[in-house]
């Protein structure tokens, strides 16, 4: 409704609106260096059972701060805290890189971007790390679990090897978006998936063997450390078995500051399913001219 609604001398009606930008349900998107906020004024002169007499789309951008991260991305909500008082989180986003993902049906073959973060608090800056993360259609591992192995050898991102999975660039030391390939495990029309992870914080200061990121990089042919390309030889162990050959960082583990979290189910169907042509805005496949992707990496570094 209008705050105020006057009669012009031409005997046109102003309609004047004064709200609080959050009251007014904004629809925020982020494209590259944008934010670009999406409404629509609709005159409605009688019962909401007719149609209204018209609307007006209404569209405001403004260039993006810099360092500026939509607020979804700083961790402000426990999930699951593990030992040494840390909150750890590990979710699904949707297909922007926006936001939690709203639904958890996949098509087979397109990306998942899975989020892993550690709420920094007054703690000492941290860098979060997936030590390992599996697969499996099970909430909870037995030992004769059958599995899918997506990171393991200490950070090796093993998917990106086999498939076209990656880490994309960091945008906080605390938190790791790691892009995977959807697959299905097992037999059937409809498979659910359980990923299960362990994350660890750690010093930001310290990487080796058994502390970091590592993905293949398939155009440079090698593996490569997310956090430092300069310091890949720290990765040349993923093709074989990765050793710790110093004691540093071990008052860290003392600590013990790592949690097991498990997300999911994560229901991986076919694109044919026919909840597929529900979904708004279905995730992204391989080869698609929109790559969220090289979104976010322009979001990152712009």
């Amino acid at each position: 409704m209008p705050s105020f609604l006057s009669v012009l001398p031409s005997g046109d009606a102003e309609a004047l609106f004064d709200y609080k930008f959050t009251d007014c349900k904004f629809n925020r998107t982020i494209k590259g260096k944008w934010l670009i906020y999406q409404n629509a004024v609709t005159f409605r002169p009688y019962a909401k059972s007719k149609a209204a007499a018209f609307t007006y789309p209404i569209q405001c951008v403004y260039k993006r701060p810099n360092k500026w991260i939509p607020p979804f991305l700083n961790p402000g909500s426990g999930v699951a805290e593990g030992r040494g008082g840390l909150v750890f989180h590990l979710a699904l986003l949707n297909e922007q890189l926006t936001g939690i993902a709203t639904t958890n049906i996949v098509p087979l073959g397109s990306f998942m971007p899975i989020w892993a973060a550690v709420e920094q608090k007054s703690h000492q800056p941290l860098l979060l790390l997936l030590e390992e993360c599996v697969a499996a259609t099970i909430p909870q591992l037995q030992p004769d679990s059958q599995v899918y192995p997506i990171i393991s050898n200490k950070g090796c991102l093993s998917d990106s090897l086999r498939g076209n999975s990656r880490f994309l660039p960091r945008y906080h030391s605390s938190a790791l978006i790691v892009y995977l390939q959807s697959f299905k495990i097992g037999l059937g029309e409809e498979v659910r998936v359980y990923i299960h992870c362990k994350l660890v914080a750690w010093d930001p200061e310290i990487l080796d063997v058994t502390k970091k990121a590592c993905h293949y990089v398939k155009e440079n042919g090698r593996w490569e450390l997310l956090d430092d390309p300069f310091q890949s030889i720290i990765c040349s162990c993923c093709d074989s078995t990765c050793k710790s050959r110093s004691k540093r960082g071990v008052p860290w583990e003392s600590q013990g500051l790592s949690q097991n979290s498990v997300l999911g189910p994560l229901i991986i169907v076919d694109r044919s399913d026919p909840r597929m042509h529900n979904m708004k805005s279905p995730v992204d496949v391989v080869g698609s001219s929109s790559d969220p992707a090289m979104e976010w990496m322009a979001f990152i570094t712009s």
